[in-house]
């Protein structure tokens, strides 16, 4: 086979055509704006000069349709650093944005805002003896573990009537969920459902740790000891404890809902001394949260802890195991324990203490046995 003849694209078949400095008419037709390219690079070669364009409603000579007069397109060195938005219209989009955010009130809650900000600011604020924070608590602490209790707990609280409405109280608890969050849900169901604070009775280790220990201390806790117990319900606080400390909250999952002891009693002679009722309440749901399948003692011992938690998901998981299951919570306040009809030296009867005790462990163990079989399923 011979060579071929290679025919330039764009040439119609004529060799010579679109080759060298000069496009064929194909490449010249299809390249559309290309011919202001080639005058600009030619200047020599220039076209006629385009017609000028005929303002709007003016017909040519030839009967042609009348064409609009066109303006140079705008670049971004024309426009005005604010994008030539009145300020009028970016006040009024913020609104528009807070307004579908935060509601019809969002004006009054900012000025709620600025006006709590500005308090803390100039050191207009009280707290009272145990350091507690009324304003922190309820703006802060409690707004921001509601939202927890009613959507990812679903917390149904029952018997709150039992709780009195002013006056000293105790409430005694069990304790469970390997981290202590059953006691945060206590208060704030508490608060939603009386309006009152509960002062919860933490452990020394709550104290030591050193961004805890301030958030307890404005939340209203103070240390789990019989004079500062005494002191709160003779002033008329509602006191919260938890007997079994750090044996309920660690204890495997197989022995979940079983009590631990609940120590020498010392909280029944708080009450004892101070004649106010005994609240026994029962939570179901908390020993779901973080299922306990196994301990780490002596990184524990090293650090000071407890027990170092391993669940089916910590460590494994890093800090998505930190993340507490969906389980679904009951809470039920019992009938009050009435302590103002024994005699002034109760309190110093071991025996009648260890009844006392023992009357409120039974009473929160047969209510825990109850809600279980109440409740439908672990997550509902």
């Amino acid at each position: 086979m011979g060579d071929a003849e290679i025919i330039p694209i764009g040439t119609r078949g004529r060799p010579g055509r679109g080759t060298g400095t000069q496009p064929s008419s194909a490449a010249r037709g299809l390249a559309g704006g290309s011919r202001s390219a080639a005058a600009a690079a030619h200047p020599s070669r220039s076209a006629k000069p385009a017609p000028r364009p005929r303002p709007t409603g003016e017909s040519g000579a030839d009967g042609a349709e009348p064409v609009e007069a066109t303006r140079p397109p705008a670049t971004t060195t024309d426009r005005a650093p604010s994008g030539g938005i009145p300020a009028a219209d970016w006040l009024a989009a913020l609104q528009h944005g807070a307004r579908e955010v935060f509601g019809d009130e969002w004006e009054l809650q900012l000025a709620r805002f600025l006006a709590f900000l500005r308090r803390r600011l100039t050191g207009d604020f009280e707290v009272d003896e145990y350091g507690f924070d009324r304003e922190v608590t309820e703006r802060l602490l409690l707004a921001s573990l509601r939202p927890i209790a009613q959507k990812w707990f679903r917390v149904e609280v029952r018997g709150a009537e039992n709780i009195p409405t002013e006056g000293g109280a105790l409430v005694v608890s069990n304790h469970s969920g390997t981290v202590p969050v059953d006691g945060l849900m206590t208060m704030v169901s508490i608060h939603d459902a009386t309006g009152r604070f509960l002062r919860p009775l933490g452990a020394d280790l709550v104290f030591r740790l050193p961004v805890v220990s301030s958030v307890a201390r404005k939340g209203g806790a103070t240390l789990a000891c019989n004079e500062d117990a005494e002191r709160m319900l003779r002033g008329g606080e509602l006191v919260g404890v938890w007997p079994e400390g750090f044996k309920g909250i660690g204890k495997p999952y197989s022995q979940r809902y079983k009590l631990q002891r609940f120590g020498r009693g010392g909280f029944v002679s708080a009450a004892l001394r101070t004649g106010v009722p005994i609240i026994p309440l029962s939570v179901v749901g908390a020993e779901e949260i973080y299922p306990l399948v196994g301990n780490v003692p002596s990184l524990a011992r090293l650090l000071g802890l407890p027990y170092i938690p391993v669940t089916p998901f910590f460590p494994l998981l890093g800090p998505l195991g930190l993340v507490p299951l969906p389980s679904k919570w009951l809470l039920e306040f019992g009938e009050p324990i009435r302590t103002d009809e024994l005699d002034a030296g109760a309190a110093d009867d071991p025996m009648l203490v260890f009844n006392v005790t023992d009357q409120v462990r039974e009473t929160i163990q047969q209510t825990l046995y109850t809600l279980l079989m109440q409740r439908r399923s672990v997550f509902r």
